[in-house]
């Protein structure tokens, strides 16, 4: 989405996706401390510009997580790291 972008209120969304208003806002609440949203009190809440250098970064977090967690089960069924590199290698250079 494009930077400015209004999105919907807090209760629109929440009765569009038949959830909690306390979850919607929650959500919204973080993705303001992320930096993904700005809200203006009295207008609503907007798409934020998004440096790509932090996107970036971002993703990079999320990825990192993931790895974490499969190196973790890889450990578990006692998948040596040079089986793991494989894996990553073969799917990583695979569409």
């Amino acid at each position: 989405m494009e930077e400015g972008v209004p999105l919907p209120s807090i209760r629109t969304l929440a009765k569009d996706l038949q959830i909690s208003v306390i979850t919607t806002k929650r959500a919204y609440d973080e993705l303001e401390r992320d930096g993904f949203i700005d809200s203006v009190q009295g207008k609503g809440s907007f798409v934020a510009y998004q440096n790509p250098e932090r996107l970036k970064e971002a993703g990079v977090s999320m990825i990192e997580e993931k790895i974490a967690e499969a190196i973790d089960e890889a450990k578990r069924l006692k998948i040596t790291e040079k089986e793991f590199l494989q894996i990553v290698k073969l799917l990583f250079d695979g569409d």
